[in-house]
């Protein structure tokens, strides 16, 4: 089984996405687009920019714990992940958005 880019429209009206790993669980998420055709060239970014050398960023929460960010080109973060208990899971979080994002099936809910 695949990821999943999973499509969705906030209440506001904006559109954001979340990528899936192949057991559900939420690996990245983007930001807010106004338009659902941004969302789309967001989530195409997603898929370029997770195999490209340096694309993604390790931080630190104000609480201590790492995350990380996927960067475009542009410098424009694309996608950021959850807060992780340690460096190492935040690592394997990296490595499956670079493993799930290319063939990441779209399933659109907006």
């Amino acid at each position: 089984m695949s990821g999943k880019f999973r499509l969705k429209k906030a209440k506001d009206g904006q559109f954001h996405f979340n990528l899936e790993a192949s057991n559900g669980q939420v690996i990245a998420t983007s930001e807010l687009y106004k338009a659902k055709d941004s969302a789309l060239n967001g989530i195409e970014s997603v898929r370029k920019n997770s195999q490209r050398a340096g694309a993604f960023e390790s931080r630190e929460a104000s609480n201590g714990k790492p995350y990380f960010v996927l960067k475009a080109t542009n410098g424009q973060i694309v996608a950021q992940s959850q807060q992780y208990s340690s460096k190492a899971s935040c690592e394997a979080g990296v490595a499956s958005v670079q493993n799930h994002a290319p063939e990441a099936t779209l399933v659109d809910e907006s």
